[in-house]
């Protein structure tokens, strides 16, 4: 299993007020969701009126796949064109093992 997260820090120039720019992270946050299937959320800089942290995680089976699926999540929301991305973190992580065979049992549904 691999793991990709990140946190994307984004300005988003036109904003004039706290509403606008929660206007615009639901905007891109939520295309983000339907576009990528990612878990993404703001996760910091709450009180900002221009600035944005965004927190994302996403699950696969293959590292190249996740890392393609992350690249391709940063272009969209710059190719958005609501906010900029100033910076992003991004951390690939591999968990192998995630369970053996040997940690299930099988005497529960062995009658079916």
């Amino acid at each position: 299993m691999v793991i990709g997260s990140g946190v994307i820090e984004l300005w988003i120039a036109e904003s004039h007020s706290l509403k606008d720019k929660r206007a615009v992270l639901r905007r891109i946050l939520k295309r983000a969701q339907n576009e990528f299937n990612v878990s993404i959320a703001e996760v910091g800089d709450n009180d900002h009126r221009r600035r944005a942290k965004v927190g994302f995680a996403m699950v696969g089976n293959d590292q190249r796949f996740i890392n393609g699926k992350i690249d391709h999540l940063l272009s969209f929301i710059e190719q958005m064109q609501l906010a900029e991305v100033i910076h992003s973190r991004i951390e690939i992580t591999g968990f192998s093992g995630a369970m053996d065979s040997s940690e299930f049992t099988t005497e529960k549904y062995d009658d079916f």
